[in-house]
């Protein structure tokens, strides 16, 4: 049986059909053994975390037994707060968030997805953590990456010299993170 990665994309205009370049990517580089889920999560800006966190727990329960969890920026941070507040009866294989944004402030369009200050006692001290960020990412700042360093202490850190924020459409590190679970 192939083993399934749930990998939740970007969020903005256009953040699908960017990131199905990076999904690509995986399915190019992981092979056969693999079967990359790229399912496009919808926003609903009437919900204040934009109807992602039910999507995600819709798409979560439809991979069976095992799961591998992968998202790009906006949906990195929305899989992490998932994660943070919800008990998945699966296995998770690994979580893999790349140029995760940390949401902070107090702007009103915030409040949805922001993690909890204790968000880190929430996470399944057992799930293989990986976090990847370009150094030259226009979009996230690296001390994002810094924070979840800080509070994710068990993560392997990636940071990558080049790339920008989609990596120039390569995620062949990350492949090769995954097929070394």
């Amino acid at each position: 049986m192939k083993k399934q990665i749930l990998f939740i994309h970007g969020g903005g205009e256009g953040g699908y059909e960017a990131d199905t370049k990076l999904a690509d990517s995986l399915r190019k580089e992981l092979g056969d053994a693999y079967e990359v889920l790229n399912p496009e999560i919808h926003f609903n800006d009437t919900l204040p975390d934009f109807g992602w966190l039910k999507q995600i727990g819709k798409e979560i329960s439809l991979v069976k037994e095992e799961i591998i969890l992968a998202g790009h920026s906006f949906g990195a941070s929305m899989l992490l707060k998932y994660l943070s507040e919800n008990q998945i009866p699966k296995k998770i294989d690994g979580l893999f968030l790349i140029a995760a944004p940390y949401w902070h402030g107090d702007e009103a369009w915030k409040k949805g997805i922001k993690l909890h200050n204790s968000f880190t006692d929430s996470i399944p001290k057992d799930i293989p953590i990986f976090l990847y960020q370009c150094e030259d990412d226009e979009v996230v700042p690296l001390a994002h990456l810094e924070f979840y360093v800080q509070n994710l202490p068990q993560a392997i850190v990636r940071r990558i010299s080049s790339g920008g924020h989609q990596f120039n459409n390569d995620l062949s590190l990350v492949a090769k993170d995954i097929k070394s679970l």
